[in-house]
């Protein structure tokens, strides 16, 4: 994999901090659930440890984020996209470090999270959900760290084209075929626009001729 097709550290990063941080949710509210199973508390021990560890991402995610804000190529209407994409991540990302914060402080106590612990955890993932689809948005619509978009024909659904292996090495041949005959046109053209000229017949043998008689 070419490095250099990633713009930035971001998109990387985020990956694990929306993983980590919804594991978090359906373990903790799988730990209470079934919380009078024996095993429903190495569900809360995962559920906390997944909480941390999202977190710690998440601070490295924000600092990957800020760094893209202010560095990706972008135009008007992306940036809107990217600063709302920012505001939303800023406000879910505080939400999630009072949770990290809440839990590490009540898990000496009682590992077992409270009615009220669960409903900011609950509006915290609805909030990392809404974040997650603004960052895909200025992406997918707004082609933000997008190097390149593909050519599609028709709607450009898996009917316009042909993904098999003949497929592909008859697109091949076209291309090299194409390449040949604009290579052969050019040619032509350049050989047309530098050809010698044709010098004139010599007259002066006829007309020597005709005077003679």
């Amino acid at each position: 994999m070419n490095i250099e097709i990633i713009p930035n550290w971001h998109p990387v990063f985020v990956h694990f901090t929306i993983g980590l941080l919804s594991a978090s949710t359906i373990l903790l509210f799988s730990g209470v659930i079934f919380f009078r199973k024996s095993w429903a508390q190495k569900l809360l021990i995962a559920g906390h440890i997944n909480l941390w560890l999202g977190a710690a991402f998440t601070c490295v995610t924000l600092l990957a984020g800020w760094q893209a804000y202010n560095t990706v190529s972008h135009d008007g209407p992306s940036h809107a996209a990217m600063t709302d994409h920012r505001n939303w991540a800023l406000v879910t990302a505080t939400l999630w470090m009072l949770l990290w914060g809440w839990a590490a402080l009540r898990y000496r106590k009682q590992s077992r999270p409270t009615n009220l612990f669960l409903a900011v955890l609950c509006t915290a993932t609805l909030l990392l959900g809404v974040t997650g689809y603004k960052g895909g948005e200025a992406v997918y619509r707004y082609g933000l760290g997008v190097m390149a978009l593909p050519e599609t024909s028709g709607d450009g659904g898996h009917a316009t084209h042909d993904h098999s292996a003949s497929g592909h090495e008859g697109m091949k041949h076209d291309t090299e075929t194409t390449d040949r005959h604009t290579d052969a046109e050019e040619s032509h053209a350049d050989h047309a626009g530098h050809a010698e000229p044709i010098p004139a017949p010599d007259t002066t043998e006829q007309e020597h001729h005709n005077h003679q008689h």
